[in-house]
This record gives C-alpha cells, structure tokens and sequence, in this order.
C-alpha cells in the first residue's frame, strides 16, 4: 500500500463540479479543503506507487477545473 497526498489547486467557479468528480476517483480515501495557496489536500491510498502516479496524472488532472497539483509520497515514523 502507498499512501500520499495531493495538494490541488482549482479555477474560480469550477470548484463544485471539480470536488464532485474529485471525490469519485478511486483511490482518494478523504478530501480537505484548506485555505492559501492550494484549494484542497487529497489523501490517497493506492496498491503501488505506478497506480498512485498514474491516478494523479490520468485522472485528477484530466478533471475540469482542476489547474495543477502536487504529490507528497507519506512515509511511517
């Protein structure tokens, strides 16, 4: 299991639609939405870190809306 989280930034009006689909996406376990820079933080669980990758790259940045992303890989200490 790999664990992770997403850091998205979104455009102005699309943030409903973006969340809805965002939400749906298999492998994103929880979704907060936070103030600055980023409009919301994914926590994500996926069976490796090729699925994680490519979740994020084929999926959530394809959503409408979504303007960019970060992936922070978590780690046990």
């Amino acid at each position: 299991m790999v664990t992770g989280l997403v850091l998205v930034r979104l455009s102005s009006g699309k943030e409903k639609q973006a969340l809805q689909s965002i939400k749906q996406t298999k492998g994103v376990a929880h979704v907060s939405a936070v103030f600055g820079r980023w409009d919301l933080v994914l926590d994500m669980e996926t069976e490796d870190l090729a699925t994680l990758s490519n979740t994020v790259v084929a999926k959530i940045r394809a959503i409408p809306g979504v303007t960019s992303t970060e992936t922070l890989i978590t780690t046990a200490i």
